[in-house]
């Protein structure tokens, strides 16, 4: 694959010099926010720099403005001289939204409260006077609001108090005192990065959709490769939908890779395949098996010692028992950070079982990855560079806002034989560009979301740097006691 140019692409390793905590640089972005955005800019700016009192906590499901308010303007004139009508949600619909003719107006307005919904929730989410949640049974959601879905639309009126309604019962992931499951926090960065795929609303399957967002793809992967430190970041690799589905993927290739008759003649064709892997792993392993019918009896659980770590020898013994039995040993999934434990396989030793005994080696770093990051940490995970795959979840360690998941080969064009089918309506032949930018054809799935450009600007506004602070000061609160 043909590689981009470097500059406006490239990952760098500033120095935080654009912190928004710098009084002039928040400033300058203020104004350069009310210069492209007007009242919301202004909004926001007010909301995070106090230039305005602190929007007061709803305790309803009203939404937080009147529903009669003067229309927005979209005109360069600066000042504007335009009639400003009041717009009345009550009378609205969506259907009066763009592409509606005369919808301009009405559309300007409405997303501009459903912004002021937005930022009101992003400041409440920082305060350490507001709870978590406002937690409520299922059965007490369910009477005390109608969900239904209904035949005839709504108005605009009652569709802005759905989205209250809805952040008033939401879990505040950002809230300084959320503590559940791997993936936390909300990175103003990775939000907006966010918001802007939202907007841009396309697929990843071809560059001709998606030009910008295919090559980001590539850009990011490539570096993630490197950081691995497979030589130049060669290989493969795909963004996927959660850790799960990248597991799968490696248990997929890893069969190809072994049985390549498979693709087309099924599991008949193929002796009895055993997968191992730590009994201490994410369950994924297991349903990955049964997704494939490789089944869930065909994954071995290796012992752990008592930090949590898979114990090399009984893997070893484990797999000359399978290979006694006739079956075919052909994938190992070493864990780099497990679930409970946070523990790190022994990836050297496992890496010299799976070079023994000719298997793919897969490592799971879905929660662990993010300490190739750290200078002072990825000793954790010394040996994943022998891996044929590896799993990366940014959205956990690294703060990325979910979902950003990926899924990393070392032999390039594997996965493109694994799984494409030459679906000429789409991956056309004829194309007037470089056609191994199309990826779709290597990915399980054909509508596959753009999950790379949150995590692609973030890296840009941390630099690497950035991130390696950010993971060091995390090892450093889970020694804090």
């Amino acid at each position: 694959m043909a590689s981009p140019g470097s500059g406006f692409w490239s990952f760098g390793s500033e120095d935080g010099s654009g912190d928004p905590e710098n009084p002039g640089t928040a400033r300058a972005w203020c104004q350069v926010a009310q210069k492209f955005t007007g009242g919301i800019g202004n909004k926001l700016c007010a909301l995070l720099y106090g230039d305005a009192e602190k929007p007061a906590e709803s305790g309803g499901s009203e939404p937080p403005r009147a529903t009669s308010r003067k229309a927005a303007c979209a005109c360069n004139q600066k000042p504007c001289s335009c009639p400003k009508a009041d717009i009345n949600y009550a009378f609205l619909h969506a259907t009066d939204l763009l592409p509606a003719c005369e919808g301009e107006r009405p559309t300007l307005a409405f997303l501009q409260d459903v912004m002021d919904i937005l930022l009101q929730y992003v400041v409440k989410s920082f305060d350490r006077s507001t709870k978590v949640i406002d937690f409520h049974y299922p059965n007490e959601l369910l009477q005390e609001y109608n969900w239904e879905l209904t035949d005839q639309p709504q108005n605009l009126e009652e569709i802005l108090m759905h989205c209250q309604t809805t952040l008033k019962y939401a879990i505040k992931t950002g809230h300084p005192r959320y503590f559940n499951q791997l993936s936390t926090g909300l990175d103003m960065v990775g939000l907006a990065a966010d918001w802007l795929t939202s907007t841009a609303n396309t697929n990843m399957f071809t560059y001709e959709i998606a030009p910008v967002f295919v090559l980001l793809e590539y850009v990011t992967l490539k570096k993630m490769r490197e950081i691995i430190g497979w030589p130049g970041g060669a290989g493969d690799g795909i963004f996927s939908p959660g850790g799960a589905i990248s597991n799968m993927y490696a248990m997929l290739i890893a069969r190809f890779k072994m049985f390549p008759e498979v693709k087309e003649k099924g599991m008949a064709a193929v002796p009895r395949l055993i997968a191992f892997t730590s009994e201490h792993s994410h369950f994924s392993l297991k349903k990955g098996a049964a997704a494939l019918g490789i089944g869930t009896d065909s994954v071995i659980l290796i012992k752990c010692d008592e930090r949590g770590k898979m114990i090399p020898s009984d893997l070893e013994r484990r797999i000359i028992e399978a290979k006694q039995k006739g079956f075919v040993p052909f994938l190992v999934s070493a864990t780099a950070g497990t679930t409970v434990y946070g523990a790190f396989d022994p990836l050297l030793a496992v890496a010299d079982i799976c070079k023994k005994y000719k298997i793919w080696m897969h490592v799971d770093a879905a929660w662990g990855g993010g300490l190739l990051m750290s200078r002072k940490h990825k000793w954790k995970l010394s040996g994943v560079e022998r891996a044929n795959s590896v799993t990366w979840n940014p959205h956990k360690m690294m703060g990325v806002p979910l979902q950003c998941s990926a899924l990393l080969v070392r032999e390039e064009g594997l996965m493109q034989s694994c799984n494409q089918m030459h679906a000429s309506y789409l991956f056309q032949q004829d194309k007037h560009y470089d056609l191994s930018y199309d990826t779709g054809d290597k990915a399980l799935q054909c509508g596959r979301h753009v999950d790379v450009f949150k995590l692609w600007l973030m890296w840009r506004a941390k630099g690497a740097t950035g991130f390696e602070a950010h993971i060091d000061k995390c090892l450093e609160l889970a020694e804090y006691y």
